[in-house]
């Protein structure tokens, strides 16, 4: 098994590192929806706490999507 990083597993590493220190502050729609594409990518079906966690964050993420979205709903 190859266990290199490729280009998006150090983007993933780096947008997930943002979110644990400032959680989706500064984050543009952009950053957003490409994190999800890489979280959503990526396979945890083998570790059931792992798997669990990426479903809560991609849940997260898609309630900061959907506040960028639809700011006049959040003022």
């Amino acid at each position: 098994m190859d266990y290199r990083l490729t280009e998006d597993d150090k983007e993933r590493i780096k947008l997930l590192e943002e979110v644990s220190k400032n959680k989706f502050k500064n984050f543009t729609l952009g950053q957003l929806t490409r994190l999800q594409e890489l979280v959503e990518k990526k396979d945890y079906s083998n570790e059931k706490k792992a798997n669990k966690s990426k479903k809560k964050l991609l849940n997260q993420i898609n309630v900061e999507i959907y506040k960028h979205d639809d700011t006049a709903i959040w003022k």
